[in-house]
């Protein structure tokens, strides 16, 4: 059995998880199925694909369900729940972990307790693969051009509007730890109340107001880059529809079920005086997370990881190279470099 090609999906039936699932059959590896419902993993499992019931109680069958697995994918949330316990049996079992967790206290915690077992066990970590977190780091590591220090870089993140998942409400509900930023090359609290301005979106987008609220691309960029002040970004009206209850999930609006949000999200560095600023600009926050996601297993699995441990997106890989790949591989995601 080649382990090298198969990847247990974790939260496999959860919206991200159905993307993630399918990114990995387009690319040519074979999905493992898992999750807490039995039912749920039956329903889908419609090409015969292997699936697993696995609870998070038991870390024995916890590591019996990684044993033969190259790389363990989590998109089940909260990852305040289950991102050690499968972070812990995936390193255990000799195999790779990445998540798409937005949540700053998880990737702390991650990086705190993985990178020496890790290590040891020559596998990669790697939290917040996804939209929010990665992406940025990536856009960030490849405006820097090599450096790995920077006076200053902003990060604003533009929705045309939010259709929020089951999983994204109950995350923001018990996500209630204070959001860190980075002040004077050191994380520190976000000031309360948030700073606000307006920033001027590339189109489809363009001029709208924003607050700083920061994600887990801060806690990535500070593993791996010396920065001295970082603000993160999101425009308010998505905010909006996010804190109302009456919000619908995503609405499938293609062949592939991906929804007819638009996104941006544009990182900006300084180093002296010399600013350059990436973008990338698409569609579906949720269903851009898979490609994401799955571009970093696919590193992994082929040997093209940059380190073992616990590393930031740019840190394990090549961050332009990961950026070429989406944009190869994502149907209307489009790189800007300015």
């Amino acid at each position: 059995m080649n382990t090298t090609e198969r990847v247990l999906v974790y939260g496999a039936t959860g919206h991200t998880g159905r993307f993630v699932v399918e990114e990995l059959l387009r690319r040519g590896l074979t999905p493992v199925l898992a999750g807490r419902s039995a039912a749920r993993l039956a329903a889908a499992s419609d090409r015969r694909l292997d699936h697993r019931v696995v609870g998070l109680e038991d870390a024995d069958l916890l590591r019996e369900a990684v044993a033969d697995v190259g790389a363990v994918i989590n998109c089940a949330g909260p990852f305040l729940d289950t991102a050690l316990p499968l972070a812990h049996a995936a390193v255990q079992a000799g195999a790779h972990y990445l998540d798409v967790t937005a949540e700053q206290p998880v990737v702390q915690q991650l990086y705190r307790d993985l990178d020496v077992p890790a290590r040891e066990a020559g596998v990669t970590v790697v939290p917040a693969m996804a939209f929010y977190g990665g992406l940025a780091d990536l856009l960030a590591t490849t405006a820097l051009a090599g450096h790995t220090q920077a006076d200053e870089i902003q990060v604003a993140i533009g929705l045309d509007r939010w259709w929020p998942t089951a999983g994204t409400r109950e995350t923001g509900a018990r996500n209630t730890a204070t959001r860190m930023v980075i002040r004077d090359g050191a994380l520190a609290a976000l000031p309360s109340p948030a700073p606000t301005g307006t920033w001027s979106y590339p189109e489809p987008l363009g001029e709208l107001e924003v607050v700083e609220l920061p994600f887990s691309e801060v806690i990535t960029i500070h593993r791996h880059l010396d920065v001295g002040e970082l603000r993160s970004y999101l425009n308010t009206a998505p905010l909006e529809d996010l804190h109302d209850s009456a919000t619908p999930p995503p609405t499938a609006t293609d062949e592939v079920g991906r929804s007819a949000q638009q996104f941006v999200v544009e990182v900006v560095v300084r180093r002296g005086s010399d600013t350059r600023r990436l973008s990338a600009v698409g569609r579906d926050i949720y269903a851009v997370t898979a490609p994401i996601v799955v571009e970093g297993a696919v590193r992994l699995l082929d040997g093209r990881s940059q380190r073992t441990g616990a590393a930031a997106p740019g840190q394990a890989f090549d961050a332009g190279d990961v950026l070429a790949g989406l944009e190869m591989n994502v149907d209307d995601l489009v790189i800007h470099r300015h």
